[in-house]
């Protein structure tokens, strides 16, 4: 069965999603379909990074298409198939001649078919949710790589070969002058400036696609993996596509340079090259400058070693950061010295190494770096309280900054032909918070959270001046992010729907605040919601990351749906929830027991914090937990954890070595209070 086949027996949401893809006239869902044994065995990976196997799968495509239009030919209801296929073949020749836009993309979209397998598979690892994105990103990623490829292909083969001749042509015709400017000298010029232009066109084409699609997507991509998000950040494949295009641009600057060359030995009366050349040149100058000055990134954004995260600054303590540059030439190693300020909307010295030369040697896949390890901000007191310039209304941890880098793009020791002068290029850090004091890092990660949630435009500095309120999905995404990376796992709709509740008595339509999320106390309370939140989530971190992993802590369950769940099941079931009224994070276990009438009740013990955590770890407190019957005799009566899984079987792997009454907690459990209440 074909992979295509597959695709077709999924359900209906998640077919049509992946169907939606080859719904275009670029790559139409009909040649897939007819056409999917072929497709499926081609090595379209290699075709990637070679360009003359892609040439050639492009010609066995066609092939295949005339052959398909032949048996259409020969059935009687296929008329309208086979004028389809007439057409797809006339539409993809003329893409490959014309190139005018990345809608080139019969090899690249099928080459990415070859991820259909990974889609599927990831389907049975119940990713169906993100399905529709993932195949949508490995589509544009290899059209991107392809049309990379054709259009390096383009230089190499076309302009090494075409031009190459032509240049010879022209001086052929210098020396023969007078013969061939009776013929066709001026023609061959013309037609030699414009293939020039048509080069400077798909390379306009592709810096559009590179600066304004990919790599906004992909540092909108790094702005949210800042707060946890599992999104893939590497840079390789920007790196490869930006020296790739970089280096076919200077390969066309040195054709320009040859055309001076020639206009120097001899001109004449309306020679083309004098006219047409200088506003060639200036867009190679203006494509040249623009490309070079976006590859300067910042790779890592600046983070403390014992920081909280990302982006959570104090003063006086190190912090690192690193740039990198995506033109990739061995020839700048050493050369480029990075220099590293802050902006002034608070002032600050920055205090460590700051200039450094982008290398290849700090970087581990050879990337050219320059990575700031040892850097500190230390504040400038303004006045009494060292506010600076910032509106007072703004605590400090809504107080953004960002860390500027400049360098000097220089073409020393590069061939002289490249000849556009020096040129400064600069790049920013994402909006960082500066603290002072341990105690603030709760509120600033508070910060860093809600701006990277909901801001894509990292040079709003003044985005808590009027900080925009968060859509639920927004929230849950967020927060389901912030589990993931302490504990591994994420937050399920339950979970979500649980919180939802909990804070609006909605799921639906409901929205949050700046100062519902982190200063607004929650009912009957005296701290606010991020204060509880973060709280649970160091819990978490600390001493629950592998129960919460393992999906052995439900969580988040209201005490009305925690009743219900448990008077459903065998007596001694029990599951694991969050404490609601504790600040610094509890957890706390409930059961159900049966009368001797059959009356179900459920029993819950007094929440555990993080004081009890560190002396028992929570596995050996399920498994040594005693309560007191009739006779005082000692019963545990934790069974199965909900919904029927044998306790032993859930935590037996967490309990610790020794048992019975070798085990030093027996002791300790002897002694502590283990607080019930009844329902």
């Amino acid at each position: 069965m074909t992979q295509w086949e597959r695709l077709q027996q999924l359900d209906t949401v998640y077919s049509q999603r992946a169907f939606d893809l080859y719904n275009r006239d670029e790559f139409p869902m009909e040649v897939r379909h007819y056409l999917a044994h072929w497709i499926e065995g081609q090595d379209w990976e290699r075709a990637s990074r070679d360009s003359s196997q892609a040439a050639f799968l492009f010609q066995v495509l066609l092939e295949n298409l005339d052959n398909q239009f032949s048996r259409f030919a020969q059935e009687r209801d296929s008329f309208l198939l086979q004028r389809n296929f007439r057409r797809y073949k006339q539409n993809f020749q003329v893409n490959v001649l014309l190139l005018p836009k990345p809608s080139y993309t019969m090899p690249s979209e099928s080459l990415w078919i070859s991820e259909d397998l990974k889609m599927l598979n990831m389907l049975n690892k119940n990713y169906t949710a993100r399905l529709n994105a993932c195949l949508h990103q490995a589509c544009i990623h290899v059209c991107v790589c392809l049309f990379v490829c054709l259009f390096k292909n383009m230089i190499h083969c076309f302009i090494w070969q075409v031009m190459e001749h032509s240049i010879r042509c022209l001086e052929e015709q210098q020396d023969e002058f007078d013969f061939k400017y009776q013929t066709h000298l001026m023609d061959c010029e013309a037609n030699f400036l414009s293939d020039i232009s048509t080069m400077l066109d798909a390379a306009d084409v592709l810096r559009s696609v590179l600066i304004d699609e990919e790599l906004v997507d992909w540092k909108w991509r790094q702005q949210k993996s800042c707060i946890g998000a599992p999104d893939d950040t590497s840079l390789e494949h920007l790196e490869k596509w930006f020296t790739q295009i970089i280096e076919c641009m200077f390969q066309l600057q040195k054709f320009l340079q040859k055309l001076d060359e020639l206009v120097g030995k001899m001109t004449y009366e309306n020679d083309p090259i004098p006219v047409r050349k200088p506003p060639l040149k200036s867009r190679v100058d203006t494509l040249l400058t623009n490309l070079i000055k976006s590859s300067f990134v910042v790779e890592t954004q600046p983070s403390m070693p014992q920081g909280r995260g990302s982006l959570v600054l104090r003063t006086n303590v190190q912090f690192s950061v690193k740039v990198r540059l995506l033109y990739k030439v061995s020839e700048l190693n050493h050369v480029m010295k990075v220099t590293v300020s802050v902006n002034k909307f608070r002032k600050f010295n920055v205090l460590g190494t700051l200039s450094k030369a982008l290398n290849m040697a700090e970087s581990m896949n050879g990337g050219m770096v320059a990575d700031f390890r040892h850097l500190t901000l230390k504040d400038q007191k303004v006045g009494g309280g060292g506010k600076g310039i910032n509106d007072l209304s703004l605590s400090v941890t809504e107080e953004l900054h960002r860390i500027i880098f400049q360098t000097q793009f220089d073409y020393q020791g590069l061939p002289v032909f490249m000849t556009i002068l020096p040129f400064p290029s600069q790049t920013f850090s994402l909006p960082v918070v500066v603290i002072s004091n341990s105690s603030q890092q709760q509120s600033a990660w508070a910060s860093v959270l809600w701006f990277n949630m909901l801001c894509s435009d990292p040079e709003n500095v003044k985005f808590f001046e009027t900080s925009p309120a968060a859509t639920w999905p927004q929230f849950g995404e967020m927060l389901s992010w912030q589990f993931l990376s302490c504990g591994k796992r994420g937050l399920d709709n339950d979970q979500l729907e649980t919180l939802a509740i909990k804070l609006f008595g909605i799921y639906d339509n409901c929205k949050i605040s700046w100062t519902k999320f982190s200063k607004e106390n929650l009912p009957d309370t005296n701290f606010s919601l991020w204060v509880w939140l973060d709280g649970i989530l160091t819990l978490v971190k600390l001493y629950l990351s592998d129960l919460w992993s393992d999906g052995s802590i439900m969580g988040f369950v209201s005490k009305g749906k925690e009743r219900l769940l448990l008077k459903k099941k065998q007596n001694g079931t029990f599951l694991l929830r969050f404490s609601e009224s504790i600040k610094d994070g509890g957890i706390t276990f409930s059961w159900v027991q049966y009368a001797n009438d059959g009356t179900p009740s459920v029993q819950t013990v007094k929440p555990f914090t993080s004081t009890d955590l560190k002396q028992i770890a929570l596995p050996d407190i399920l498994c040594n937990f005693r309560m007191m019957i009739a006779e005082n005799i000692p019963v545990n009566p934790l069974c199965y954890l909900y919904p029927n899984t044998p306790k032993d079987q859930a935590f037996g792997k967490y309990y610790s070595e020794k048992t019975g009454e070798e085990n030093p907690y027996l002791k300790y459990l002897k002694t502590k209070l283990v607080f019930v209440s009844k329902e």
